[in-house]
């Protein structure tokens, strides 16, 4: 396995690292993206933590090929905010449509050339959806009739069972997006592509935790890892 890193929009002053592992054999591709906002910090940490985990061998891609931007916000970031405009409503509505900002239209484009079957967007927010349906903490999101969604309920079933507090069990969401990176992924290109969101009252290390098991479930649902 190869790990390689590369810039995103080098010279730029939203440039940002990224970073693609390949398999020994040919297979799915798989896209994770974190830090569309920048003061999801336990999203941003546990794909950092994926890509070390990718250096030190500890993780190994068997086929196909995963391409990770740890912080694909870097100006917001360094603030600690979520981003002003909001990013994750600047990518393209449908085909033939650009997106409406720089950062958003470079992110799109990696996602154009590496063409991945399956697109994992990490975020975090506000309150645990186990106790108000209403907020979107604790839960994984996809398109409605996206194919990902049965690997989706088999993930959500591993992490829930591996959870002791019922407060902490995650839901899945079935809405479109528009304008977000997620359901561009879905309606332009076909990916099975999905949002990952942890609840900011939980404690920073257990997010990151729940984060990475869940990005490391889907792996292996994409047929990328053992």
């Amino acid at each position: 396995m190869k790990v390689k890193k590369l810039m995103l929009g080098e010279g730029n002053s939203w440039a940002t690292p990224y970073y693609i592992a390949t398999g020994e054999q040919e297979g799915p591709h798989v896209m994770v993206v974190a830090g569309i906002h920048g003061n999801e910090i336990a999203s941003i940490r546990a794909a950092e933590k994926l890509v070390k985990l990718l250096n030190q061998q500890k993780l190994q891609i068997s086929q196909g090929k995963l391409i990770i931007v740890p912080i694909v916000n870097q100006v917001a970031y360094r603030k600690r905010i979520r981003g002003v405009p909001d990013l994750n409503r600047t990518f393209p509505r449908k085909k033939k449509q650009a997106a409406s900002n720089p950062l958003s239209a470079a992110v799109f484009q990696l996602i154009q050339k590496h063409q991945p079957e399956w697109y994992l967007d990490l975020h975090e927010a506000n309150g645990l959806s186990q106790k108000d349906a209403k907020v979107l903490g604790q839960t994984l999101i996809s398109d409605k009739g996206n194919p990902v969604v049965p690997a989706v309920r088999r993930t959500i079933k591993r992490m829930n069972h591996s959870i002791k507090s019922k407060d902490r069990h995650f839901n899945i969401r079935l809405h479109e997006l528009p304008g977000s990176s997620r359901t561009a992924a879905a309606r332009i290109l076909g990916a099975r592509a999905v949002t990952v969101e942890t609840g900011w009252s939980l404690p920073k290390q257990v997010r990151i935790r729940y984060q990475l098991k869940i990005v490391q479930h889907l792996l292996r649902e994409a047929g990328l890892t053992m």
